[in-house]
């Protein structure tokens, strides 16, 4: 077919737009593949996540179970409440007559880091 000066031929027409064609499909295979790499990614991170959540999940029932059990709840009331069962010697320390007793040492001061000129603004202007 022949239109104007140029001449038209359907078998390279057909060809051109078969490369077209197969061009569009490769960029977007692409791009699929691009997108597959990345949720790949994303899936390896949950995995790692949901095993962490797991292994904090049976720490934490573990620490429930012991928290529960009667064995803490008399560790806890002979360690920390100081109660004693039937039976039990009680033994309380006391200091040799005569001795002095140390003086509770007092905690240093902590300075709040401000310089001299923090100091002479905050006084000047009041902030």
């Amino acid at each position: 077919m022949k239109i104007g000066r140029f001449r038209i031929d359907f078998r390279r027409l057909g060809v051109l737009v078969g490369i077209a064609i197969l061009l569009f499909l490769i960029m977007d295979f692409n791009n699929r593949m691009e997108e597959l790499t990345r949720l790949q990614k994303e899936a390896a991170l949950v995995r790692v996540q949901a095993t962490a959540v797991v292994i904090t999940q049976q720490a934490l029932q573990t620490q429930v179970a012991y928290a529960t059990s009667p064995a803490a709840v008399e560790a806890w009331a002979r360690e920390q409440n100081r109660m004693v069962q039937e039976g039990d010697v009680v033994v309380i320390p006391l200091p040799e007559p005569g001795a002095t007793i140390p003086p509770t040492p007092l905690p240093t001061p902590i300075l709040n880091g401000l310089t001299k000129w923090d100091v002479w603004l905050d006084l000047l202007l009041g902030e």
